[in-house]
């Protein structure tokens, strides 16, 4: 039988009336001939609730039990769900991580897939079951414990099914409706795309949009698992939501498909560092080692005989998320004070935000830069930094025009078109 992949996020199964509308969605692909894997998420608002228990009992908790309380809200789920197909007339069977088995590495709370064995699930199948519920966002370790995923687990669970079972398509349901050109929150001229490339998906969602966790994109686009987003509310068909396929399944496609924007972004400037071979694997290092996520870099062209720097020095900008510029500061200072880097002044602006605009169409035009920057001078937006790659474009700007940005740069690249 033709399978398939549906996967169903905490606020499409937050209670029992909706786990019953999800339980509906599944019967209606199994009435068109399907075999199912269903991939829950825990009901809205729980895993926060199982986080909290834990740690008001543990601050300085053991991971292993804190993966086995915080994936327990799987497990309920799942559970309801079976039981729910059952009382549709829908042969279910619910799975937890360790019944499948989903094999994961030891790495408690960010572990990672290893392989997913098809012969327990397939033998169900076998037997005349048509839905598996599998219990997102965990795993098993080779300790034989419970591992989990990382927040947004639930996606990365429901395209290695895919992968591992080739599925003609994984579909993700949410509480949107599909992948837009940007935030709708922002722009009301945001338009819902009916198809997307993986590395656009990627770059989106690596840039802060939140509609797909970026390892779930990573593994379907390594593994060209087609996803499809759409919404767990109203009625749905298979033309609805966005399909995020290959490159090549896409006929034509715009310059520009979308503008990401970010406003938990942190801009550090190291100030008169030395300018000498090495300098940067100096600096970066110890913030790799600090876990310190780096996304923009900057460095100045040198200056030379400084009263008090007889050599070449430089500015080295860097951002970072706002959560961790502490950690970043203190690795930096750390290797000041062991002698491995030099300056004078660490600078911290917390007041900016990133505002990215993407497309696979930009490897073939060419101007899309001049026109990304016009659009921002004429709204008088000043640029902080700016990197770039084949498929996107990225800028630092002061946070407070975040929102302008993003309205200009969607009408600069006519995105409310198809």
């Amino acid at each position: 039988m033709p399978l398939l992949v549906m996967k169903f996020g905490g606020t499409s199964v937050a209670d029992l009336d909706r786990i019953k509308n999800a339980a509906l969605k599944v019967q209606r692909e199994v009435d068109r001939g399907y075999d199912v894997i269903v991939i829950v998420s825990a009901m809205s608002g729980k895993t926060n609730e199982l986080v909290g228990w834990v740690e008001q009992t543990s601050p300085l908790f053991d991971a292993r039990e804190y993966d086995a309380v915080v994936s327990s809200g799987e497990n309920v789920t799942a559970g309801l769900m079976a039981l729910t197909l059952q009382e549709l007339g829908v042969p279910a069977r619910s799975w937890q991580g360790w019944q499948v088995p989903i094999n994961t590495t030891a790495q408690h709370s960010a572990a990672r897939f290893v392989d997913i064995p098809r012969t327990n699930i397939d033998q169900k199948f076998a037997e005349g079951f048509k839905v598996a519920v599998v219990a997102g966002f965990q795993g098993l370790g080779p300790d034989g414990r419970i591992t989990t995923l990382g927040r947004g687990g639930s996606d990365t669970t429901a395209v290695a099914f895919a992968a591992a079972f080739g599925a003609e398509r994984c579909d993700i349901y949410t509480d949107v409706d599909g992948v837009y050109t940007t935030d709708p929150r922002i722009t009301t001229k945001a338009r819902k795309l009916d198809r997307i490339a993986f590395e656009e998906m990627l770059e989106l969602a690596s840039l802060g949009a939140k509609v797909l966790q970026t390892r779930s994109v990573e593994l379907a686009m390594r593994y060209k698992v087609r996803l499809r987003v759409l919404s767990s509310f109203g009625d749905t068909d298979e033309n609805s939501g966005t399909l995020i396929c290959a490159e090549e399944e896409i006929m034509e496609s715009k310059v520009v498909n979308g503008v990401a924007s970010s406003r938990d972004e942190a801009k550090i400037t190291l100030v008169t560092v030395e300018d000498r071979p090495g300098i940067s694997a100096a600096i970066f290092a110890p913030l790799a080692e600090a876990g310190v996520n780096v996304d923009m870099i900057v460095q100045n062209i040198s200056e030379k005989d400084y009263e008090d720097h007889p050599g070449s020095v430089t500015d080295m900008t860097f951002s970072v998320p706002i959560n961790q510029v502490e950690r970043a500061k203190r690795a930096m200072e750390d290797a000041k004070a062991a002698g491995q880097i030099a300056y004078d002044d660490l600078v911290v602006d917390t007041e900016v935000a990133k505002v990215s605009v993407v497309g696979i169409g930009m490897r073939s035009h060419a101007g899309v830069a001049a026109r990304m920057f016009k659009a921002l001078a004429d709204e008088n937006v000043n640029i902080k930094v700016i990197s770039t790659s084949e498929i996107k474009i990225s800028v630092l700007i002061d946070r407070k025009y975040m929102e302008l940005a993003v309205q200009a740069l969607h009408d600069a690249f006519g995105l409310e078109t198809a």
